[in-house]
């Protein structure tokens, strides 16, 4: 990919916020400053944005900081104006202790390091990739306290007054503490105001639990069904389940937007990093990436392991070799990436 300033004349960085989004106008060819704006993050303040690229006239690129947090909505705007825009992590910036630190001056820099960068992301776009990111974090957060909820329950069955651990002796398992908690029926005939306290807050959080469950079942039914209806072609890939699958979609986005697949698994954390050094060659393992993306990706190298034939065969071959599970689990997670990238990029895959 060529570099931005072999493809522009301008580049506008915008240093995005809550309320207001602050942009710098920089020459590609020069890195001169022409001008700085804010603006209010709100469409009238996105159309200003263009309005003021307008002014300076030639071929222009938006470098966006943050454009899936507090800039996704500039991105999007910008997007459906025809404009390109790409995506900043975070501009470099000097240490607070010893440099200067203004929004213009965090917008000049996002403009700048986009100009130096030789590879560009593109913002993460399209209706049903927003669809998906929403279930899932709405998901996620139900699983999580759920599962929070579950371990405040045991921990008070084993604290409890005996009355009430009483009436849980036998049950080991959660899931049928659950059970007996949501049918407890706490009384004020025993007069202790600390058995009848226990029976209320463990029946409260079995219900809260039990309710928390059923939203995120419904949760992942409406993200099978967005999965099913944009991409069903991935729920037929081995080990692949509707929510590793929305994983999958929201971190890939939509075409191009991964240059190929060595670059895709790289986003997911799957790409080893070499460490060599004179005649050692090794690679270390990548904590970087989706990590989202990394855990879907291990979770299907699990499924594999188990249910699908020709992976068991790989894992034992390899085992046969001398490499250990972690070694294994980690060239399986490289080959689904390459399989996932080129499922959703078929035409874009450059064959070996």
């Amino acid at each position: 990919m060529s570099m931005l300033a072999e493809v522009v004349e301008l580049v506008i960085g915008v240093d995005t916020h809550t309320d207001t989004h602050t942009a710098a106008v920089v020459v590609a060819a020069t890195g001169a400053l022409l001008e700085t704006v804010t603006v209010s993050a709100d469409p009238d303040g996105y159309q200003e944005l263009i309005g003021l690229a307008g002014r300076h006239g030639g071929l222009r690129a938006f470098a966006v900081e943050g454009a899936g947090g507090y800039g996704a909505g500039l991105a999007r705007h910008l997007a459906t104006a025809g404009e390109v825009v790409v995506e900043l992590d975070r501009p470099a910036r000097p240490a607070r202790r010893g440099g200067r630190r203004s929004d213009p001056l965090d917008a000049e820099r996002a403009a700048r390091d986009a100009l130096a960068r030789t590879h560009l992301a593109a913002p993460k776009t399209g209706p049903q990739r927003g669809a998906l990111q929403a279930l899932l974090a709405a998901r996620r957060s139900a699983v999580e306290a759920a599962t929070d909820a579950q371990r405040q329950l045991r921990a008070l069955v084993i604290t409890a007054p005996e009355p009430v651990r009483a009436r849980f002796r036998g049950h080991r398992s959660t899931r049928a503490q659950l059970t007996v908690a949501a049918g407890l029926r706490p009384t004020t005939s025993s007069g202790d105001v600390e058995v009848v306290t226990a029976l209320s807050v463990l029946r409260g959080l079995a219900r809260r639990v039990r309710a928390l469950e059923a939203e995120a079942t419904d949760h992942e039914k409406a993200i099978r069904a967005v999965v099913a209806a944009w991409r069903p072609d991935l729920l037929e890939l081995p080990g692949v389940g509707p929510i590793n699958a929305a994983v999958v979609l929201t971190a890939w986005s939509h075409p191009g937007r991964c240059r190929d697949e060595a670059a895709f698994a790289m986003l997911a954390g799957a790409a080893p990093i070499p460490a060599s050094s004179g005649r050692t060659v090794r690679y270390r393992l990548n904590r970087c990436g989706n990590r989202q993306l990394n855990r879907a990706l291990h979770s299907i190298a699990l499924s594999r392991q188990r249910y699908h034939q020709p992976t068991r065969e790989y894992t034992d071959s390899r085992r046969a070799q001398g490499k250990t599970d972690r070694e294994i689990r980690r060239c399986l997670k490289r080959y689904i990436a390459r399989q996932l990238y080129r499922q959703l990029e078929p035409a874009g895959v450059d064959e070996p």
